[in-house]
């Protein structure tokens, strides 16, 4: 770890009322105290107390005033890197901020490389790996659940998890290796059945885990939608009515969409990743041709197929084509221009589905505003809706929550995995156990658990970082940004 002393501004590179320049390092204080005068044009900043904030002036070298600043002290190991630090707050325009920074740099100082100041706290011993990534999560959280998941990993709801399993794991491995070391006096009698016991205790908790990612996943980046329907049925306006901008170009010009548009939509405190395609028929125009092709590969990718009929018009074989191609996808059915004259009912629909697809399929209950076909090993509902007088907003919106979270979005203390790195590391550690339950109904000897539960203690410490090398951590850290 190098130990210098590093500073970048910490705020965004914009033009605001406040900016600040973060210092950490050993001489943090007397590089900052070289450039910093109190209203007595006295340097005095070694004398200030830890945590206590300060009225002056930055300078050159040569004593030019170059801002009227607040300075904040915070001095080993009571800093967010465990470092002494030094927060200068100054005027918030760009050049400003650049200009200072490059006077700190004069002073002694280094440029801090992306996400060094985590990196340092990880280093030092203030957090684990798990709470470091938390903090890029906070930073890039997309929506409210996802806020409040990172906010809870930083607060160590998943490192305490894996710590408490990795107690577990490491108390086993201590017995049974004390155990044979120690015959005559640690039993392994019976034993057998405690750790079976204890086994199957630490794989229903590794799977619960394992489960919580795919939640996890989507309360971290979003349900991946996307809106398909023949032209002119009301997809685009979907798209703006959802944006609250006017994103797609609407007309009673059907073809109006000849290509993707995307746009990142927080819809009742989730996250849609929403994309509008061109509307699907037989053309022989060559542009429009290109994005129904795009529009059948992107729907292959899609969580959520929103599906646009236009109930004023008959169903055709257009419609048959979309039903083909969304098979196998859950999919909610917008009955669209409720406020029309209804040409297509429900009744219309699955008739057609059940012509295409060849199966008998039928609604679970009727009357309701959310209908939910049967006879498909696939999640398929049909709400009627008017997007012109923004109808059935709200039924949709119920509707995603119930078929992504079980209709329960609540912020309790259920832990959300929501890290690819620690799903692969927690699916390892399954697999660890899994071999641990396997010699165990085979009579194997002791130390054959004992290799395993290790290797699951292992697989677990790397969610933590207590298992990882210089090059992930190095990799992990580099995409956060500057000053953080």
């Amino acid at each position: 770890m190098r130990t210098d002393t590093i500073a970048a501004i910490a705020t965004a590179m914009s033009d605001s009322g406040i900016g600040i320049i973060r210092v950490s390092g050993d001489k943090a204080i007397e590089i900052v105290d070289k450039i910093y005068q109190n209203v007595r044009h006295e340097k005095v900043l070694k004398k200030y107390e830890s945590h206590t904030i300060h009225y002056g002036f930055l300078v050159e070298e040569d004593g030019t005033v170059v801002d009227e600043i607040m300075i904040s002290v915070m001095k080993a190991p009571r800093s967010y890197t465990m470092e002494d630090t030094v927060e200068i707050n100054c005027h918030g325009g760009v050049l400003m901020m650049q200009k200072i920074l490059s006077v700190v740099m004069k002073a002694g100082a280094r440029v801090a490389e992306p996400g060094e100041f985590t990196k340092r706290a990880f280093l030092n011993g203030r957090i684990d790996l798990s709470k470091a990534e938390a903090v890029m999560d906070i930073i890039h959280a997309k929506n409210e659940f996802a806020l409040q998941s990172s906010v809870k990993q930083l607060k160590g709801s998943v490192s305490e998890k894996i710590k408490n399993l990795r107690e577990e794991i490491l108390y086993e491995i201590a017995f049974i290796e004390s155990a044979l070391d120690d015959p005559e006096h640690i039993s392994l009698d019976g034993y057998c059945e405690r750790l079976s016991d204890k086994s199957e205790h630490i794989i229903h908790e590794l799977d619960r885990l394992l489960c919580s990612a795919d939640d996890g996943k989507i309360l971290k980046e979003g349900i991946n939608t996307v809106i398909v329907g023949k032209p002119n049925v009301g997809k685009s306006s979907l798209l703006n009515l959802l944006a609250g901008k006017e994103r797609a170009i609407v007309t009673d010009v059907a073809g109006t969409t000849r290509d993707i548009l995307e746009e990142t939509i927080n819809f009742g405190h989730f996250t849609l990743n929403m994309t509008d395609t061109a509307g699907i028929r037989n053309t022989d125009d060559v542009v429009e041709k290109i994005g129904v092709e795009k529009a059948r590969k992107i729907s292959e990718e899609a969580d959520l197929i929103l599906y646009v009929i236009d109930g004023s018009v008959p169903l055709d074989e257009s419609d048959m084509d979309i039903i083909r191609m969304i098979q196998g996808k859950n999919t909610i059915i917008l009955l669209n221009k409720s406020d029309l004259e209804e040409v297509t009912d429900i009744q219309s629909v699955l008739d057609i589905i059940s012509k295409t697809l060849e199966c008998d399929v039928k609604v679970s209950h009727e009357p309701s505003s959310i209908q939910k076909i049967e006879g498909i090993d696939y999640s398929v509902y049909i709400v009627r809706t008017s997007i012109k007088n923004e109808d059935g907003m709200e039924l949709l919106s119920s509707l995603i929550k119930e078929m992504f979270f079980y209709g329960e979005l609540l912020y309790n203390d259920e832990v959300y995995i929501t890290n690819i790195r620690h799903k692969e590391a927690l699916s390892d550690a399954r697999k660890s156990m899994d071999e641990v339950r396997k010699s165990l109904e085979m009579n194997m000897p002791e130390d054959f658990y004992s290799i395993d539960l290790m290797s699951a203690y292992a697989s677990l410490g790397f969610i933590i970082g207590e298992e990882v090398g210089d090059d992930l951590v190095n990799e992990i850290f580099s995409k956060f940004c500057m000053g953080k």
